[in-house]
């Protein structure tokens, strides 16, 4: 990743709806090589930021730059985008092979090498040999690798993927992330991924962009969004967390940072101990914190159960202001 060259710079953008919803005052620069995430719940303006760049909705104000070039008011097939939405988007009516197509032709590209096109990107993305099927032959996994070969074949200068994966089962959603980067470091394309996934976001991006309420909360590194969250909201949306409030102030403690044994100075009862792989999970009440939750190894901590006392400290912790 080139972190030196901006591929995309968005100044002071604003996009609002007649309800009140939208982006305002957005700045950001998108780094050239990078899968930068826009993470947050539903209704934060993620998906609108990502629409406005792609030229689906028009910005109220503001400015989108793209490779150097002012894009703010091109349509959507003047812009060096291509999206890839949560729903496929195939045509159901055409072949594989047709749906991969169709954007070359508009370009007038040539039928050889439309043909050799369409090969290439599919032993890109490991399904060789299914030009001739039509999208209800191919499982949700395989037709969105599709959708995200069509747009591929189009050599956008920037891709940008809105939820892409949501409509698909746990396992294969895993497997697509991982082909995603796969695909995004062999190529060095700049992508920008929208998700209210936190793990997906967490295990495929460069950088993330946490958002709430049409703002941006905290833009950063993976681990600089986990291990030093800007903001109380960052601190409770990333990952597990356990909120100590205490007056005038919230004490934020990851579950690994809970240590345990027998001369640590705090105490509690156990209330749970769940297994969850290669850790348990274990419920501490009846400490000066309120209750907890601490993730421990299985092997050194095996004779742990529900209704004994424990013993607790914490490693690390980040202390958040209360607004006056």
């Amino acid at each position: 990743m080139n972190d030196t060259s901006t591929k995309v710079r968005i100044s002071d953008l604003k996009k609002t709806y007649p309800n009140g919803d939208g982006v305002e005052h957005i700045d950001l620069d998108v780094h050239e090589g990078e899968i930068l995430t826009m993470l947050g719940p539903s209704g934060c303006g993620k998906s609108t930021i990502l629409r406005t760049i792609a030229g689906f909705e028009r910005a109220d104000s503001g400015s989108i730059i793209i490779d150097g070039r002012d894009v703010t008011n091109l349509p959507p097939e003047k812009r060096p985008t291509g999206m890839v939405f949560q729903s496929y988007n195939l045509w159901p009516h055409m072949t594989v092979e047709e749906n991969l197509a169709f954007g070359l032709k508009l370009r007038k590209v040539g039928k050889k090498q439309i043909s050799a096109d369409i090969d290439g990107v599919l032993d890109m993305i490991k399904m060789p040999g299914v030009q001739k099927k039509y999208p209800s032959q191919l499982s949700g996994g395989q037709q969105q690798r599709i959708a995200i070969a069509r747009t591929l074949l189009l050599k956008p200068s920037v891709m940008l993927l809105d939820e892409p994966f949501s409509a698909l089962d746990a396992k294969i959603r895993m497997q697509m992330r991982e082909e995603l980067r796969k695909l995004q470091s062999r190529l060095n394309i700049t992508v920008i991924f929208v998700t209210h996934d936190q793990e997906e976001a967490m295990s495929i991006s460069h950088r993330i962009v946490v958002m709430r309420k049409g703002a941006f909360e905290q833009i950063g590194t993976p681990s600089e969004i986990y291990d030093s969250p800007a903001t109380k909201y960052v601190a409770g949306f990333i990952g597990e967390m356990n909120m100590i409030e205490r007056q005038g102030e919230t004490i934020a403690v990851r579950p690994e940072d809970i240590a345990i044994g027998p001369d640590e100075p705090f105490g509690g009862r156990v209330v749970g101990v769940m297994n969850m792989g290669h850790y348990n999970q274990v419920l501490i009440s009846s400490t000066e914190h309120g209750d907890l939750k601490a993730f421990l190894r299985k092997d050194d901590f095996a004779d742990l159960h529900e209704g004994g006392d424990i013993r607790y400290r914490f490693m690390k912790a980040r202390t958040y202001k209360h607004a006056a």
